[in-house]
């Protein structure tokens, strides 16, 4: 399993955001992305899941992908647990119950299993977010401004999901303007 990135260049509205990123990610390893808004944080997310292609350079993926972003991607009128089994189920993952499960119990959300999304807080469906890339159990992790919206507690719930995740041999790339406690993570400031 695998993340690289060669000489990658980013180009968004005629405008070059970044240029020559390299680095490469392997079995349990994480990198941060860094920079002020508009560097280009999210498009390299972006490049990498490869839903953007890069202007210049080349990107290798070894290994299933999961993506986080702003939206929660997650159907509002469905309760949690509903919505986040529906993203499972589409997982090759065998057991997408038990997936979902252990998911929203690492991430304190088992108090609102059958609320609607759309009555949970900030907060609360950025968790759910991060509950669909936990439960998806899949090998490399793009996650883009994973701790907007969530208070103390949660920001240390998701360090420790992502803390089992590198140590089961999984891959994180995490974009953010917000300190995260991911030791032994390579800095990519753009």
């Amino acid at each position: 399993m695998s993340l690289g990135f060669r000489d990658v260049a980013c180009v968004r509205g005629g405008r070059l955001l970044f240029s020559h990123v390299s680095f490469d990610l392997g079995a349990g390893d994480a990198a941060i992305v860094t920079g002020p808004n508009g560097v280009g944080k999210s498009s390299l997310i972006r490049i990498a899941a490869g839903l953007l292609a890069p202007f210049e350079g080349h990107v290798a993926c070894d290994g299933d992908k999961a993506l986080l972003t702003e939206a929660a991607a997650l159907d509002t009128e469905r309760p949690l647990v509903a919505a986040l089994r529906f993203w499972a189920s589409l997982d090759p993952a065998p057991d997408p119950d038990a997936r979902v499960a252990r998911a929203v119990r690492a991430l304190d959300l088992d108090a609102l299993a059958d609320v609607p999304v759309r009555l949970l807080s900030t907060g609360q469906r950025r968790r759910a977010s991060i509950a669909r890339v936990v439960a998806s159990e899949a090998r490399v992790w793009l996650l883009d401004e994973p701790a907007n919206g969530l208070d103390t507690v949660s920001v240390a719930a998701l360090e420790a999901v992502i803390a089992r995740h590198r140590a089961g041999g999984g891959i994180a790339l995490v974009a953010t303007h917000l300190p995260l406690a991911l030791p032994g993570a390579q800095e990519i400031a753009l």
